[in-house]
């Protein structure tokens, strides 16, 4: 069967983040030349220090750190979510040059998990109904002569937002703790958030210190929803304290 969870993997990242944002702070605060101080930094442990600039509120230095993550098994409706983060860097397959022809099964799709809650009959129509589209796709690439990126280009104007794309995507500490401030809130979309979670959990794993108090809005204060919170932020931040507490243990 072609459907697919989402999948993220943490493929590179700024070494020692936490000493390179120290490094670029205390730049800003201080006369001693950069050798001086990138040594100060090496020569002692930064967490209070990182607290301390988190505290004050000074995140430019926090752009230095970048992580880049490979996302698989997301929906193309994801894909108009997260490039809506413009200071991030994106690299998505083409459906051009990657056509969706098969001729055996379909395309791999995403499942909402609403749909399936409905039970094997509603899942079965949607799977169908994924299969219709397969072959309005194929008999579009014959019409379209079958000519590779010539074809496809058009031929996938009538594949879904169900369909399934990967891509890599970059992004800076300050523009994480953005994200992980909107995409993990309850309130987000369940695929997005499902992806926000598990990035927010490699950064965790990565540099306790910089993420762990990274997340939805409701984990240092209120909720800014209003009226429309979901009410479970005393939930959401045990989930948080349960993941801490899992990294920890590994």
């Amino acid at each position: 069967m072609p459907a697919v969870t989402p999948k993220v993997e943490l493929l590179r990242y700024s070494p020692n983040p936490e000493e390179l944002i120290a490094l670029a702070a205390k730049l800003c605060y201080s006369h001693a030349d950069v050798e001086d101080l990138r040594q100060g930094v090496e020569s002692k442990d930064q967490t209070k220090f990182i607290k301390r600039l988190m505290d004050m509120g000074h995140e430019s230095p926090l752009e230095h750190a970048s992580f880049t993550f490979a996302i698989s098994g997301v929906s193309r409706s994801l894909l108009a979510q997260i490039t809506r983060h413009r200071i991030a860097s994106f690299s998505v397959q083409s459906q051009r040059y990657v056509g969706q022809r098969h001729e055996e099964g379909e395309f791999n799709y995403i499942l909402p998990p609403a749909i399936e809650a409905l039970g094997q009959e509603a899942v079965q129509k949607y799977h169908e109904q994924m299969h219709t589209m397969q072959q309005w796709y194929n008999e579009w690439v014959d019409a379209l002569g079958n000519a590779g990126e010539k074809s496809n280009e058009d031929a996938r104007f009538v594949l879904p937002n169900a369909a399934e794309t990967r891509m890599l995507v970059t992004m800076n500490t300050r523009e994480l703790a953005h994200f992980f401030n909107l995409r993990c809130c309850n309130r987000a979309q369940w695929e997005i958030r499902s992806v926000a979670w598990q990035m927010l959990e490699l950064c965790r794993k990565v540099s306790p210190v910089l993420f762990a108090n990274y997340g939805p809005s409701c984990l240092n204060g209120a909720c800014p929803e209003g009226a429309k919170t979901c009410g479970l932020a005393k939930e959401v931040r045990a989930k948080s304290d349960a993941l801490n507490a899992s990294i920890a243990e590994e």
